[in-house]
């Protein structure tokens, strides 16, 4: 099993004050927000990065909201959303932007670098140097804590959100696609939580839903 490292972090830090890890949890689904996890580490911090961090998707659902605890005390996470209405008006890749800025307004830029998971930059221009690393939340330990503080704070509001919608099974599914999911759309429609336009590719027989 891989586990992140603070390699490339520990050289940043010799030229910049703080290095903030930034990764998404839920692109994909089909209802709920989009989350946005920032994870900011300075000098003080390289020595002491959870002994299994790792990938959230890597991470049992049981292990998860322990593990977001210690990262909580290793260094400064912030989560940002961008809500279903965002997602819809303004298309995914504006949500994710919006939803990263509102988790970068809790720290201070000076001096700061962005490493973003990914293979393109989402986050455009916001004035500090972004560097966009693939697999960087499987490599890079700062990408580690912001996705797993995303993802454990989705989570969370995803299993609240299921109380006034049961049907859907969004305390195990996330609002992502699972075979009881599709089935519960099929047969009650959509809740004012989803992602209808995502939800016309997936449901093409279904027209009547919507």
């Amino acid at each position: 099993m891989s586990y992140p490292s603070l390699d490339l972090e520990r050289e940043l830090l010799k030229t910049h004050r703080l290095v903030i890890g930034i990764d998404e949890v839920g692109r994909g689904a089909l209802a709920g927000p989009v989350a946005v996890g920032a994870f900011g580490l300075n000098g003080e911090g390289l020595d002491s990065m959870p002994a299994d961090l790792r990938d959230s998707k890597l991470v049992t659902e049981k292990r998860r909201a322990p593990l977001a605890l210690e990262v909580a005390k290793w260094g400064q996470p912030s989560v940002g959303y961008a809500e279903v209405e965002v997602i819809e008006t303004k298309g995914i890749n504006f949500a994710l932007q919006k939803a990263a800025l509102s988790a970068l307004e809790n720290f201070d830029l000076t001096e700061a670098i962005v490493l973003l998971d990914g293979s393109h930059n989402w986050l455009g221009d916001i004035g500090i140097e972004v560097r966009v690393i693939v697999k960087a939340d499987r490599d890079c330990g700062s990408v580690s804590g912001g996705a797993i503080s995303a993802k454990v704070e989705r989570d969370s509001l995803m299993t609240k959100l299921a109380q006034g919608f049961p049907a859907y099974g969004w305390e195990g599914n996330k609002g992502y696609s699972s075979s009881s999911h599709i089935a519960a759309l099929r047969q009650i429609g959509p809740s004012p939580h989803h992602r209808l336009s995502w939800l016309t590719k997936i449901l093409a027989d279904d027209s009547s839903l919507f």
